[in-house]
């Protein structure tokens, strides 16, 4: 009834959580960027499809997965540090059957884990479609990329959990210094959003478009690390979620840091 499409580069750590949770699919994908560990090793022992492919940008690399040959109509798209809770598998199996044709996706909560904690009040972005009608679906945005999805997006009720810090601190920090002058060249380049509208980013019924717009204007807006931080730790009460929820924050400003560095270092033409 649903295929899964998990993209993976050496996450042999994560991967065989990830492969367990979805272990009542009969037709599991792992688009792999040519890994150096044992994660194909680990695919293949789970009896999943191996497609290897370089990694260019984000939104090219899952728009290629989304070309895959699918047993099942419906598509789950995760990354290795993703867990469908049993509860979603149950609801996700269930509405794929009575879904309608004008229904092309399916959105859910996720959530994010720091220190065994879920960062419930800290997460920025918690609401993601992720089941979806491949034919109907493609990314754009080369980083922190986005899904358009042409049909009607409904809404499931159980969460999808998700833990960014598998891995490590340090690994984290690695990972968006990447997406930071990835982030930075958009912003250089202006390929973003040209004509954001406020009323948009608060009013607009789809949450991907509120979020960016929400990101358009947000990226013109001066003390942005500052403010970033004041934002999770005032306004989305991070400080609930305790420990973590400050050291998430923390970690989102000084990711915002690096991208406005990195922003002028190339404005300048260089150091």
């Amino acid at each position: 009834m649903i295929s899964i499409l998990i993209l993976a580069k050496n996450e042999q750590i994560d991967l065989p959580g990830c492969l367990d949770s979805v272990a009542w699919s009969d037709d599991i994908h792992v688009l792999d960027s040519f890994s150096t560990d044992a994660t194909v090793a680990i695919a293949q022992a789970a009896g999943a499809q191996i497609t290897q492919r370089v990694f260019d940008n984000y939104a090219a690399h899952r728009n290629a997965g989304l070309q895959l040959q699918f047993r099942h109509p419906w598509v789950l798209l995760l990354d290795a540090d993703e867990r469908p809770t049993p509860e979603l598998s149950r609801e996700m199996q269930q509405v794929v059957l009575s879904a309608t044709p004008e229904t092309s996706g399916f959105r859910f909560r996720r959530r994010d884990f720091l220190f065994g904690t879920w960062l419930k009040h800290a997460q920025i972005s918690p609401f993601y479609i992720r089941l979806v009608r491949p034919e109907r679906s493609r990314y754009t945005r080369a980083v922190n990329e986005v899904i358009e999805v042409e049909g009607q997006i409904a809404e499931l009720s159980y969460p999808l959990d998700h833990f960014p810090f598998s891995k490590g601190i340090a690994h984290w920090v690695s990972k968006h210094n990447v997406y930071s002058t990835m982030e930075a060249e958009l912003i250089h380049l202006q390929q973003g959003l040209r004509n954001p509208s406020i009323k948009t980013a608060l009013r607009d019924p789809d949450f991907n478009t509120r979020r960016l717009h929400q990101k358009a204007l947000f990226y013109r807006l001066p003390g942005r690390p500052i403010l970033k931080w004041l934002y999770m730790m005032v306004l989305r009460r991070a400080i609930l979620d305790g420990y973590a929820g400050l050291t998430y924050a923390t970690l989102q400003a000084f990711y915002e840091y690096l991208i406005v560095l990195k922003t002028r270092e190339l404005d300048r033409g260089g150091a």
